[in-house]
Parts: structure tokens; sequence; C-alpha cells
């Protein structure tokens, strides 16, 4: 089953107390198709300009992912970002941002993408969001990402996105914030009156939560002890989930097993994501790794005895 991401493709440069890097490969629908690339077959929509090479490519293309319908614009620069956290790795602090050919994005789908089986929306103008979803009007199974940004400044315009979609990612404060309900459960349930039939609130390094109907599941995120960078942790935890969504087919979202396992799988691809700047330890990841982990965290998880 074909999945399409929408979204940014940047350069990032990021500063941590563990260390830090002035210029690395980023931007959410390069950290969501990596991480969706493990289970399903994965194209990327997405500008970038001339300073995007063949190594920026290569990065794409070893995962298997189709970059066709990325759009080279000449005389352009990427998309690029800087900023750093402190020990709370939670909050990052925006220092620069440089939108490039990002901030004349209007995207451009090929026949193939969009007649694509599956769609993520990542964090773009909900505007843009909700064409794209015109335009992929056969998409079986659609998710979205959005931002406070957006929230505040383009809430009906964010509305009306959300309500063509089937599943929503954001972090909790978020949906509370869209929802302008202070309650958790009540906020989700609200949002998922507007349309999507599931809601996943990201928690950081607390794991995520998922609402579907009046069905409620928790997960923590995995235990680490070494957490580098958490750049394009959600994006990359949103991938693992939709991605492996797409490879159990259509009836997936209406099987709680299933959503549960795509939580599981997210949280585990995102758990390696942090482990290092940017895209370095997704790059070089392998399913035999990923699938260690998503039983050890099972393992954690379960109501067995200690160990």
């Amino acid at each position: 089953m074909s999945l399409v991401v929408v979204g940014s493709i940047a350069f990032d440069a990021v500063k941590t107390p563990f260390g830090e890097r002035e210029r690395m490969l980023g931007g959410s629908a390069v950290h969501f198709s990596l991480a969706a690339s493990f289970f399903t077959d994965v194209r990327v929509v997405g500008p970038v300009g001339d300073d995007f090479g063949d190594d920026e490519y290569a990065v794409l293309q070893k995962r298997g992912v189709n970059t066709d319908d990325i759009e080279r614009v000449e005389g352009g620069k990427t998309f690029f970002w800087r900023g750093d956290y402190e020990y709370d790795l939670n909050t990052a602090h925006t220092r620069d941002t440089q939108l490039g050919v990002f901030g004349e994005f209007q995207p451009k789908l090929s026949d193939e993408a969009k007649q694509a089986d599956y769609l993520f929306l990542a964090n773009i103008v909900p505007q843009l969001q909700s064409q794209v979803r015109e335009e992929a009007n056969g998409a079986r199974l659609v998710g979205l990402d959005s931002m406070n940004l957006w929230i505040e400044n383009e809430h009906d315009a964010l509305a009306e996105a959300i309500g063509k979609v089937d599943i929503l990612f954001l972090n909790d404060a978020e949906v509370r914030m869209f929802a302008k309900e202070p309650n958790l459960v009540r906020a989700a349930r609200s949002v998922m009156a507007t349309g999507p039939g599931v809601v996943v609130a990201k928690q950081g390094e607390y794991g995520a939560a998922l609402f579907v109907g009046d069905r409620f599941f928790s997960l923590p995120a995995f235990p680490l002890e070494t957490v580098m960078d958490p750049t394009g942790a959600g994006d990359s935890f949103a991938g693992g989930f939709m991605g492996y969504l797409a490879s159990r087919g259509p009836d997936a979202l209406a099987d709680n097993t299933e959503l549960r396992r795509a939580m599981t799988y997210g949280s585990v691809i995102a758990s390696f994501n942090v482990e290092e700047f940017g895209t370095e330890r997704v790059a070089r990841l392998t399913r035999r790794e990923i699938d260690e982990r998503y039983s050890e965290l099972r393992r954690m998880t379960s109501l067995g005895e200690i160990s």
C-alpha cells in the first residue's frame, strides 16, 4: 500500500546540552518518511532549493523512499531552522527561521501521489492541507499534524482541514488548545466530534495517548539512558504509526489492537530518533532493531510480574 507525505524538507542547526550540529537534514516530511519506510512504500512531496544535493537525496533513497515528487526550485534555498534545547528537551527555542522555497510552497502532486491509498498531511499551512486532501481524494486513510501557530492564527482553516481526516496527531497541550477545553479526555472527544475518528495526543518523553470512540489507550515512551536530540521525534512517531497502519490495510483503523500496535511502533522509532542528531540514527536503523525494541516495550508495559 502506498503512503504519501506532504510537508517540509529542511536543513536544521541544533544545539542541545549533549552536542550540536551546524547543518543536518531535517523537516517533517523527511523524519516521517524515513520512519514509515520500514513498513510500506512512501512517496514524499515537498520543496527544496539548489543547496539540496545528492547526499540528501541518498538518505531518503537508501530507505526506498520515492523522491520523484520533491520539487527542486532553481535559485532557491531549502527551508532552514536553527534552535536549541535546555535540559528540558520537551521545549525547543527557535533562534532563526529561513523559509526559503518553503515560504512559497504550493504542493504539486503527481498522478501517482493523487492515487495513493494513504496520505499524511504534515505540519504545513492548514489551507494547503485541505487543498492536498481534496486533490488526493482516493486516499482511504488520512492523518494530519499541526502546531500551536496554526491553532492560534488559523483556527477555522485548521478546523476545516481536521474535519477531512481520519487521524489527528497533536501534542496534548495543542489538543486542549484547539478544543478550548482544559481536560484532555473531553478535549479529544470534542475534536473527534468534528471528524477524525482517532486522536493521538503526543506527550514527549512521557509517551502518547490514543483516543478512539469511547476508548482510551496510553503508552509510555521507551526509557532511554541516552537522549541527544528530540528534533523530529513527533514526526518519526507519526511515520511509524501511519506506516504500520498502511502495511495492515484500511480495515486496521477499526481494529483497536492494530491501533495499539501502531502506537507502539511509532514510539519505538521515535526512541531511536532521539538517540542521535537529526536523521543519523534512523538512517542506519534496521527492522530487526525495531522489532527487538518493540518486543521489549511490550514486555515492559505488560501486567506480568516484574523480572
